[in-house]
C-alpha cells in the first residue's frame, strides 16, 4: 500500500521511493545530480519535501519519452526552492517545454505512421525507396532518416541529441535511509550518461 497520510509534509527516502515507484538508488543518484533535495536530520537521515513527489514523478514522465537529463535539470531549476512551487511555477515551466515537446509528438507520429513508407535511412531495402530517394540522395542532406526527422526537433541535430533511453521498470523501493536497491532494479553506476538512470513502477 503506497497511500500517504494528507498529514505527512516530510518523506524518507524509502517512503518517497514507494510512492513515486522510483528506485532508491535512482532517488540518490536524481539528489546527486542537483534534480531533487534533502535536508538532514540530527541522525544524519534524508527528509525530503512532500512536493518532491512531483519533481520526481516530471523527472520519471521525461525520460520515458526520452527527454535528456540535463534538460531536465534545467527546467527544474526554474521551479523555486524556498517553497512549494505553485500552479503559476509549473504553468510557466509547462510552456517554456511547449515547442520541444511539440516536435517530439510530431516525430513519434511519424515514427508510427511512416515505418511502411521510405524514411531516408540510405537502405534503399524497399521498392519505395527507389522514388522517394533515389541513390540515396537523401543522405547529401545529412546522417539519420531524413523522411523521419522532424525540423529542429529532438532527433535533428545528431543521433544523440535526444539522450539515451530511460531505463525500463522493474519492481519498486520500499527500504529506509540506507535502504538497498530493490529487487530487480540494477544500482545506479557513476558517471552514466544523461537519462540512463534506473527507474521502476511498482507492480499491482
Amino acid at each position: 500500500m503506497t497511500r500517504l497520510e494528507h498529514r505527512v509534509h516530510e518523506l524518507t527516502v524509502g517512503q518517497l521511493a514507494e510512492r513515486s515507484g522510483v528506485a532508491v538508488s535512482a532517488l540518490h543518484f536524481y539528489e546527486a545530480k542537483g534534480l531533487i533535495s534533502s535536508r538532514r536530520t540530527a541522525g544524519n537521515q534524508r527528509r525530503f519535501a512532500r512536493d518532491a513527489l512531483r519533481r520526481v514523478s516530471f523527472i520519471k514522465v521525461s525520460q520515458r519519452v526520452g527527454i535528456p537529463l540535463s534538460d531536465i535539470k534545467n527546467a527544474l531549476a526554474t521551479l523555486p526552492e524556498e517553497r512549494t512551487p505553485t500552479v503559476a511555477d509549473w504553468a510557466r515551466l509547462s510552456e517554456a517545454w511547449r515547442t520541444d515537446l511539440d516536435a517530439r509528438i510530431s516525430q513519434l507520429e511519424r515514427l508510427r505512421d511512416d515505418l511502411t513508407e521510405c524514411i531516408g535511412c540510405g537502405c534503399l531495402s524497399i521498392s519505395k525507396c527507389a522514388l522517394a530517394n533515389p541513390y540515396d540522395r537523401l543522405g547529401d542532406e545529412g546522417p539519420g532518416p531524413r523522411r523521419l526527422v522532424v525540423p529542429g526537433g529532438p532527433c535533428g541535430h545528431g543521433d544523440d541529441a535526444a539522450g539515451p533511453r530511460p531505463a525500463q521498470d522493474s519492481g519498486h523501493g520500499t527500504g529506509g535511509e540506507g535502504g538497498g536497491t530493490p529487487v530487480g532494479t540494477p544500482a545506479v553506476q557513476d558517471g552514466l550518461p544523461d537519462g540512463c538512470a534506473p527507474a521502476c513502477t511498482p507492480e499491482g
